[in-house]
């Protein structure tokens, strides 16, 4: 069918920086509502993207998994994202299990931890994932994901072949019309979920060929199609072996709209040609709106006719990445969609230059990195480095970089094979292979139909600056009917704060943005003046996402059955080597009898020295007390107590005020004091005149100190049962382990310990300086190999880049 170039009114923004600032509006309602709309989801439902960048694709048993974490804003990849907090976790593909959670803290949209990979966790395919609380409002399709293998140094296996072949077709814009010429896109994935080629016919119901196919890359291709009407096909693949199969192909509809894109021929432009079907019409009004991440790039309007429509929009202005094209019809529905790819080739440039072509075993290496822009500038950028021995670790064919992650795979839905193929510049036919995959592969972060809608719903979960903690509080084991004060005492290593909650008036509770490594005690009770005993408490656990569990049997890597023979064998002597290190450490002494004094260790909640009186609380006193300041009456000197229970007031002689209350070292009200459990307590001590000086003019009327049995660092939490008290320990952040590199000097004995490391070195938080430049050394191993060196680099603007390089080691 020809087409013509028909009047079209169009609005584009000439840079994409500006779509943030400013928009042509046309004279159009649907056109200033969509736009309009786009921005306010985006308000709402701001995106985030995680990326993990692992030291290698493959691990054995009691290895160490070393990742560098990555977390930018949806839309413009900027750095630093609103998080501060990033879940990694571990899924077998067998069980949908997760076997190791880490919560990485981030700064500045950047972290790196490691995952043990213990005796415990088995050999098989498992899939490493990072997202954050925020993006858990959306589909775990956009979660970062990357399939690993775990092999067993003592069983070497591999899963056998899986079969079976699923072929789908994609018509050009979504549909087939009959009587309009389009393209047709398919993809053919072998039983283990990659790419195989084929090649095939169509057929009409009259058992007639009408079209041949042949797929040109990862089992993907294309054809040109003309559906007739009334007509039904159907797919046939015909295989190596002459057997023939059939496939489902694509319904033909009577009428509707199809949108043919041309985004190859020219640089600077891409052509739409839109053509419609619509008995009883001669022309119809469409909008066509681009928009990359969710910001509008441009809205163009026109009249669809018998001959049908072109547009020709500039893509100069456009960023580098998906642009997604809807086609509008006159209800403003969507009724067609396709994807483009925009590559201006702006990525950074990462140069990884060895100091040497060659090394010798264990001889240090030397090694500079330089960034700089698509212009040749230099660039000050935070950036991670792996370094691998080739004779065990074999790189994966064209294997995710945070580039074509960033770029491509993140906003697309399902497993994208060799992303990296699409960026590399000595790949002539690149283009139309990404165009193809642009044809079949799905993208969905949004439906339109949310993004129209009148108003927005309230996203379920809240970005967080730290770790949460949310529980539920019942009274008699029933729900409350009105709000309960709480007061909570968190303690670890570093850190003892007590912090007052309130409920909601359903007992529901949560203190938000904690910051503490490894883990942190807390104890827990009620404020209010009564009733203490009859609460109970219970903490929210952690609940990761649920897993889709991937169709067995799967083998994520590709592998050298010599190099993971290598791998497996030199892993099983480091292995080894590490038990009768462990176990030479392990050997008992001589019985030796070392006599000295004993050193009383000083109690950190005490700031003072001795107190002018304590009380050492015993059950008989606090059986006897309603609180703490019963107790307190009549034991030490000088020490006024009038009244009792909660309305008892507190004076030291000669002061008219009464004294400060503190509680295991933090000053508190009174009634913090009043509402104590008596049987927790372990001791009050009572300080006067000059004793309190150390408070300051705070502890002018006297101090009295109170020491809990929970608050001793010594205390046995496992043995606590009290009434209306919890007493647990929550997780923190993850403490990131130091990659451990040996360390061969000349002037030194160098050890006789073998050294076939397969990481030979692993650096996650390096940075360029102002010459876009960065330097680092470690010594190579005792293997006779070649090393790969692997680079991934983020700048504060969201720019990526990858680099790699390779030396020999004689």
């Amino acid at each position: 069918m020809p087409w013509t170039n028909n009047t079209v009114k169009k609005c584009l923004i000439p840079a994409f920086l500006l779509l943030l600032t400013g928009f042509q509006w046309l004279d159009d309602d649907f056109t200033q509502r969509v736009a309009a709309r786009l921005s306010n989801y985006r308000t709402v439902f701001p995106q985030e993207k995680a990326y993990l960048h692992l030291d290698k694709p493959y691990y054995v048993t009691g290895d160490t998994l070393w990742f560098k974490s990555y977390l930018v804003e949806g839309s413009l990849h900027l750095a630093d994202s609103a998080s501060n907090l990033l879940y990694v976790d571990l899924i077998e593909h067998s069980t949908g299990k997760n076997v190791a959670l880490r919560r990485v803290q981030l700064s500045g949209g950047i972290g790196h931890g490691e995952i043990v990979l213990a005796d415990s966790i088995g050999q098989g395919a498992y899939t490493i994932r990072a997202y954050t609380n925020w993006m858990r409002n959306f589909s775990e399709d956009y979660f970062f994901q990357k399939d690993i293998y775990l092999f067993d140094p003592e069983t070497v296996s591999q899963p056998a072949a899986a079969g079976g072949l699923d072929l789908k077709f994609f018509p050009e814009g979504g549909q087939l019309v009959a009587g309009v010429n389009t393209r047709v896109a398919f993809k053919a994935l072998a039983g283990n979920g990659l790419g195989q080629d084929v090649n095939g016919f169509i057929l009409n119901k009259s058992n007639d060929t009408v079209a041949f196919y042949t797929s040109s890359h990862l089992g993907m291709g294309r054809f040109a199609f003309e559906p007739k009407s009334g007509e039904v096909y159907s797919a046939f693949v015909k295989a190596k072996d002459g057997q023939v199969s059939r496939f489902d192909f694509p319904k033909v509809m009577e009428s509707g709209y199809t949108m043919v894109v041309d985004n190859l021929s020219s640089p600077l432009k891409m052509r739409v040609i839109v053509y419609g079907v619509l008995p009883g019409k001669s022309e119809s009004l469409i909008h066509i709106v681009g928009h990359a991440r969710g910001i509008v790039a441009f809205v163009a309007k026109g009249k669809v006719t018998s001959k049908g429509l072109m547009l020709n929009l500039p893509t100069t202005g456009l960023p580098d990445g998906i642009t997604h094209l809807t086609l509008f019809d006159e209800q403003n529905k969507p009724v067609s969609e396709r994807l483009v790819f925009i590559n201006h080739d702006r990525n950074l440039k990462v140069s990884i230059s060895p100091g040497k072509t060659a090394y010798k075993p264990r001889e240090k290496a030397e090694i500079e990195i330089s960034v700089t822009d698509s212009a040749g500038k230099p660039v000050e950028t935070n950036l991670s480095v792996a370094v691998t021995d080739a004779g065990q670790i074999l790189q994966q064919p064209y294997d995710e970089t945070i580039a074509s992650y960033l770029l491509l795979s993140s906003d697309l839905k399902g497993f994208i094979e060799q992303p990296s193929y699409y960026f590399d510049p000595n790949k002539t036919e690149k283009k139309i292979h990404m165009d193809m995959l642009m044809m079949t592969q799905g993208w969905s972060r949004f439906l339109w139909e949310d993004v129209l809608t009148d108003s927005l719903a309230a996203p379920q979960r809240f970005v967080e600056q730290g770790i949460t903690l949310e529980g539920e509080v019942k009274r008699n084991n029933k729900k409350l009917s009105e709000k309960v004060k709480l007061s909570m005492y968190l303690s670890n290593d570093s850190l003892n704060t007590f912090l007052t909650a309130e409920t909601d008036p359903n007992g529901r509770f949560g203190v938000y943005n904690l910051v503490f490594t490894d883990s942190l005690k807390i104890r827990l009770q009620g404020m209010n003046k009564k009733g203490n005993a009859s609460l109970s408490f219970r903490l929210d656990p952690y609940a990761a996402p649920k897993a889709t569990l991937v169709k067995a049997p799967f083998y994520p890597v590709t592998v050298d059955a010599k190099q993971l023979l290598e791998y497996l064998k030199r892993a099983e002597q480091d292995q080894e080597i590490a038990r009768k290190i462990r176990e030479s450490r392990e050997r008992l002494l001589q019985e030796v009898t070392i006599k000295g004094k004993k050193e009383v260790q000083r109690d950190s909640r005490k700031i003072y020295g001795s107190a002018d009186a304590s009380i050492k609380v015993t059950n008989q006193m606090a059986s006897a007390g309603r609180s703490i300041l019963d107790i307190l009456a009549g034991r030490v000197a000088g020490v006024q107590v009038v009244g009792s229970g909660i309305n008892a007031s507190v004076y030291i002689r000669g002061n008219r005020g009464e004294p400060l209350f503190v509680l295991d070292g933090m000053p508190v009200d009174k009634d913090m004091i009043s509402s104590l459990n008596t049987f927790d307590v372990e001791s009050i001590d009572v300080l006067k005149g000059p004793g309190a000086a150390i408070f300051g003019s705070r502890g002018g009327n006297g101090v009295i100190s109170i020491l809990t049995k929970r608050g001793n660092e010594n205390y046995d939490y496992s043995q606590d049962i009290v009434p209306g008290v919890l007493v647990s320990k929550i997780a923190g952040f993850n403490v990131p382990k130091e990659f451990y590199a040996p360390k061969y000097e000349v002037s030194k004995q160098q050890s006789t310990t073998p050294d076939y490391r397969s990481t030979l070195f692993w650096a996650p938080m390096l940075r360029t300086n102002k010459d876009g430049k960065v330097k680092f050394e470690y010594f190579n191993t005792d293997a006779v190999t070649n090393i790969d060196i692997r680079a991934d680099a983020l700048s504060l603007s969201g720019t990526p880049g990858s680099g790699k390089a390779t030396y020999a080691v004689d």
